[in-house]
């Protein structure tokens, strides 16, 4: 017989069950522990990954975040719901008892060592020493969300409503509550500002800093609660020092030798080695093990011995070989035992629901309105308070993990802990569609002035937002800024952003890099944060040597499904002349291209059709010159042979704009030529076609002279550009004339140009198999003989199309004596000047 102790709200009781063992004196049982119990627990996990998967798919329309999914698979799993269910009473259902109450020792030790291993995962991911750069604001608003949700719940704790009358409430349940209250959830909530375009902004910039300084202080709470309100019955000072000296000694010796074994067992590659990982994973264990003697948690140990871990290659090491089999496998087993304990059917009896539900209620406003007064004494509006507000009421699995623990202890009995987790699923649930609903409420409907490069002052400086991907989008792209001539009349701010996937992994919340403000918002060490840092320091050496262009750095989270969003927000928000983003796919070394990215192309195409400005997608093929070498940081680059392609158009326009600014360059040298249609195949091939479709191909010829003429006036003079004129009347013509007479090129530049719909680029359409590039794009990455050159393709916003066009409309409406060729008044005057 085994008894086992369950902690009720009133009393011990002793529970009993059958187990079957050996008759003789052997210690060995009957039936198999392995056989009889992992397979239970096998069942257990598979039943609530599916529960907790399939409600992260119903929920996430509705903006909740993957612990409101967690929350409510627990609730589901206990005695309210599946879990009351008394099928296995009939013989042919008792299979249906999913869990057992013998199997819940099993199921409670492997849900401690989860939650072990999370909070070493956690201490992993925290830099204390980011604290340092946290501004006045966010301290104030991350103290206040400490001190007022702290009190309020400690008050709350005492309301005689829910608690039976004849047992004394006790100071340690109200810590545990108040605790609770406090908590704010660094991933969850940056999950909630990606969801809602808010994560790159001023606004999203405060809630972070301000969540990681609560998160900090509450894990430190919780460790001092356990601590101080332990099952020992010694006295405070004596359960106090041993687990402070506890922690000295991690800090002080076994931090330091960590870091000498890092240094000594390296393998010969100078990379982490498996050894390395064992022993720190084995530590985990061996430290909750010392702080339990300490009488502590093992948590305690596994949180400290994170904390002292040296944030380097070993911490990304660990992080990614374990966080899945944690965050996916173990924790669940957590969730599972903290489901069990929650019975709202019991509290349903008990307690008058009304009273329930304004306790919920105060307990959720506590930290809204506290963030609300303090932000308002910062100048921020009431919008972005009580956005800021809610968002500070993110909850994870850290609250689940304080009220079981305040059970454990017997802080807790089931009305207050039913209670207190009921709040925090109101908490959690409300805050993303609030969020949602003010922010579009208060959103102003003024039109946001549409950037273009041809619009853009020669005078005036020259705004890029560059994306990249991955390192081998950057030398392509660090290349082109060089070739874009900033100078100290006409600087170049960048805009550097590292695209990352916003994925449900904690450890992908590197979250924000301002290198301009020397302020890192990181406290993970993931390889995303490695690559960023790479890509930083790449774009440093380009400032560095091109003292007129000015580099912002970002790293933005965010899905691929909604990456595209938040990249032209941030362009919008940033007033951003032009996007340039990479190509989706890899040169070869043969020419060719690697498979598509799909998670890319999607991103490209959403952009390309919700871009507020002007976007250059680049096909790096080691962009730089031919015959002269490599090129260099510095602005000293050796002479780049540029060829831009102008059949008409917007996006031609803009592509011509930009080439032009980069003739500007001392080693640039710009070859512009145009293909026209022969003259006899101007006309459209059906006869019937009405007056406006004439007077809109008038338009669009109109609008592509006026703009040549302009072009050609004013670069007569200028040695380094070229302007050549070919008649084709087709696009066989159309490449040839490109691969025979323009095939020794470094770099291509063309519009996209889908909207231009002639016969020199009907046969290129048909057959061209990349919509991202357009006709001519596609044509000029395939051609064997422009395969070592790097192309430019260029797409002014889709939005500015339209209003250009019109305005093009308008004009030619004013002026139908116009030429399809030249202004003759312009073209003496061209003439003329190329001759003297």
């Amino acid at each position: 017989m085994n008894n086992f102790k369950l902690n009720g709200s009133r009393q011990d009781i002793q529970v009993c069950s059958i187990k079957y063992v050996a008759l003789d004196d052997t210690p060995w049982t009957i039936n198999n522990s392995l056989v009889d119990h992992i397979p239970v627990l096998s069942t257990q996990l598979a039943v609530v990954i599916f529960i907790m998967r399939f409600l992260m798919i119903v929920l996430k329309p509705l903006h909740q975040s993957r612990f409101s999914a967690e929350l409510i698979a627990s609730i589901l799993i206990g005695p309210s719901a599946l879990g009351g269910f008394t099928f296995w009473k009939f013989e042919a259902l008792k299979w249906m008892n999913l869990f057992p109450f013998d199997h819940n020792m099993l199921l409670e030790t492997f849900g401690n060592l989860g939650v072990t291993y999370y909070m070493f995962l956690v201490g992993l991911e925290m830099d204390l020493s980011n604290l340092k750069h946290t501004g006045k604001k966010s301290w104030s608003i991350a103290i206040a969300g400490i001190l007022v949700p702290f009190c309020v719940g400690a008050l709350l704790f005492f309301v005689p409503i829910l608690r039976d009358m004849s047992r004394r409430p006790s100071a340690t349940g109200a810590v545990f509550w108040a605790i609770t209250l406090t908590i704010t959830s660094f991933p969850d909530l940056a999950r909630t500002l990606s969801d809602v375009k808010l994560l790159h902004t001023e606004l999203g910039r405060t809630a972070l800093t301000s969540s990681i300084i609560t998160d900090i202080s509450t894990w430190i709470l919780l460790a001092m609660a356990i601590t101080l309100f332990g099952e020992s019955r010694q006295s405070i000072i004596f359960r106090t020092i041993p687990i402070i000296s506890f922690g000295l000694f991690c800090y002080f010796a076994l931090r330091p030798a960590i870091a000498w074994m890092i240094q000594r067992t390296k393998n010969k590659q100078g990379k982490v080695s498996d050894r390395q990982v064992y022993f720190i994973l084995t530590g985990v264990l061996l430290c909750g093990f010392m702080a339990d003697a300490c009488g502590s948690h093992s948590l305690v140990g596994g949180f400290m011995f994170g904390l002292i871990i040296p944030k380097g290659e070993l911490a990304i090491e660990i992080m990614e070989r374990t966080e899945e089999s944690v965050t996916g496998i173990m924790l669940p087993t957590f969730i599972i035992t903290s489901g069990l304990r929650t019975n709202f059917v019991y509290l349903l009896i008990k307690a008058k629901w009304p009273y329930l539900v304004m306790i919920s209620i105060i307990g959720s406003l506590a930290k809204i309105v506290s963030t609300v007064f303090v932000s308002s004494i910062f100048g921020m509006s009431l919008k972005e308070g009580l956005i800021l507000g809610g968002l500070m009421n993110s909850k994870g699995v850290f609250a689940l993990i304080v009220l079981n623990e305040g059970r454990n202890i017997k802080g807790l009995d089931v009305n207050y802990m039913v209670t207190m987790v009921l709040t925090v699923l109101l908490m959690t649930c409300s805050v993303g569609p609030m969020v949602v609903l003010i922010n579009k409420t208060g959103k102003h409907s003024s039109q946001t002035k549409l950037k273009t490069i041809k619009a853009t002052s020669p005078n005036s400086e020259f705004r890029i937002l560059t994306c990249i991907h991955s390192i081998q989008n950057l030398s392509g792209i660090i290349r082109v800024l060089e070739i874009s001539n900033a100078t100290e009349k006409v600087p170049i701010c960048v805009n550097a952003v590292h695209l990352v996937e916003l994925t449900e992994r904690a450890s992908a919340m590197l979250v924000v890099h301002d290198k301009l403000k020397t302020n890192t918002l990181s406290r993970t060490t993931s390889s995303e944060k490695v690559h960023s840092d790479h890509i930083f320091d790449a774009f440093q050496s380009y400032k560095m040597g091109n003292e007129s262009s000015f580099v912002h750095q970002l790293t933005v989270l965010s899905p691929y499904t909604t990456m595209h969003e938040d990249i032209a927000k941030l362009a919008q928000d940033r007033a951003t002349t032009m996007i340039l983003i990479p190509f989706q796919k890899q040169p070869t070394a043969d020419g060719g291209f690697q498979c598509d990215n799909p998670s890319i192309k999607e991103v490209n195409r959403h952009l390309l059709a919700k871009s507020p400005c002007s976007v250059g997608i680049l096909v790096d093929r080691g962009l730089g010159p031919t015959k002269q070498g490599k090129p260099v940081f510095g602005g000293r680059s050796p002479g780049l042979q540029l060829a831009m392609i102008f059949l008409g158009g917007p996006d031609d326009h803009e592509a011509l704009s930009y080439a032009w600014r980069m003739a500007g360059k001392q080693s640039v040298t710009l070859t512009v030529v145009r293909f026209r249609q022969h003259q006899a195949q101007i006309m459209p091939e059906n006869k019937d076609n009405d007056e406006n479709d004439e007077d809109s191909v008038g338009t669009k010829k109109e609008f592509d002279d006026d703009y040549i003429n302009e072009f050609r006036f004013k670069s007569m003079c200028d040695p380094s550009i070229i302007y050549h004129e070919k008649v084709v009347n087709n696009s066989e013509e159309l490449e040839k004339t490109i691969s025979e007479q323009y095939n020794n090129f470094d770099l291509y530049m063309v519009g996209r140009g889908l909207e231009v719909k002639t016969p020199l680029t009907k046969g290129l359409i048909d057959w061209g198999d990349s919509s991202t590039l357009g006709p001519i794009g596609d044509t000029l990455v395939s051609c064997k003989y422009t395969a070592h050159a790097s192309l430019l393709v260029v797409q002014q916003s889709p939005f500015a199309s339209d209003v250009s066009l019109q305005r093009s409309k308008s004009k030619f409406e004013q002026r139908k004596w116009a030429s399809p060729v030249l202004n003759p008044e312009y073209e003496a005057i061209v003439n003329e000047s190329i001759k003297g």
